[in-house]
């Protein structure tokens, strides 16, 4: 098992594989299984995450059963195939992707939780935005989350992945993070450059709180993965025009754990503070749970149908 990012680049230079190859390696033998088994786990997925953004941009999109979110996705695809853009159509994509997956999340609909279901749409943004410019074969994209989880793996065993444990930098930085070194792999980029875009990444979003308003994954959550996605992008971007993080990635690692250790629990994922403790968030979960008045049945398949 890995247990730092300076072991990943260290064994990927010793033995001339790719970070991808490095995890598939692990899996064998730590669960004894075959390539075969651990391509089909993937892949099914990359199906999930596939099926969740073609269902996030489909007609007037998806929305919550709250009514907080749902329908940006859809209002982005249509912006940046109309209008001149700010950003760029490839950027955009990302943006897309991470809103449609994040507003199927609270929708109730089925997402692939990289790291966690709060972050979902920043994985799947990347690698969408990637696709869209590259046309990526399945390998590569199944290569994109193995390099991706194996970041992933460190980061959740040396620190934290939770909002409730560490803030929003747990959830979408280390997302973020992920991404960033899984989009330089796949674009040829070596391991010390995948360690350098994860850094960059995670140090960008370092103290990012988790606010939800009225406790709910959608508000800033669903629009706070588009950061993620971006942030990511332009990261990777930088570690493969050779621009290095001058804090290792490990390093980088210990200070979001830190951090979340010191954060208040109004800031960890209780709703209580931040965007949530605002008048308007405090009206907004007032509004919702009045109109339950304890009793939130609902049924979640009338918002997806």
């Amino acid at each position: 098992m890995f247990n730092s990012i300076k072991e990943i680049v260290d064994y990927c230079n010793e033995h001339k594989m790719t970070i991808a190859e490095a995890l598939i390696e692990q899996e064998m033998r730590v669960n004894r299984t075959t390539k075969e088994l651990i391509d089909q786990q993937m892949l099914r997925s990359y199906e999930t995450m596939e099926a969740a953004y073609q269902r996030g941009t489909q007609g007037d999109g998806v929305f919550s059963p709250t009514g907080l979110t749902g329908g940006d996705a859809v209002k982005m695809r249509n912006y940046r195939l109309e209008k001149s853009t700010l950003s760029g159509n490839d950027t955009l994509v990302g943006v897309e992707a991470a809103l449609a997956t994040n507003e199927l999340n609270a929708a109730m609909g089925v997402i692939c939780a990289t790291p966690t279901a709060g972050a979902s749409g920043t994985l799947p943004g990347v690698l969408f935005a990637i696709n869209q410019k590259y046309n990526l074969t399945l390998q590569q994209k199944l290569d994109f989350l193995y390099t991706a989880s194996l970041f992933g793996m460190v980061t959740a065993n040396n620190a934290m992945i939770a909002g409730a444990a560490g803030g929003c930098q747990a959830e979408v930085g280390s997302g973020s993070a992920m991404a960033a070194a899984a989009a330089v792999a796949i674009m040829g980029g070596t391991p010390e450059q995948s360690s350098h875009a994860f850094a960059m990444a995670l140090g960008n979003l370092l103290g990012l709180v988790c606010d939800p308003v009225a406790g709910l994954v959608e508000i800033p959550c669903v629009k706070r993965n588009t950061v993620g996605a971006t942030n990511a992008l332009i990261c990777a971007d930088m570690a493969l025009a050779g621009i290095e993080n001058k804090i290792p990635a490990d390093e980088v690692i210990e200070a979001m754990r830190k951090i979340g250790l010191q954060l208040p629990s109004a800031l960890r994922e209780t709703g209580i503070g931040g965007l949530a403790g605002t008048p308007t968030g405090q009206a907004m979960k007032t509004s919702i749970f009045n109109e339950r008045k304890g009793n939130y049945t609902i049924s979640f398949i009338d918002y997806l149908d």
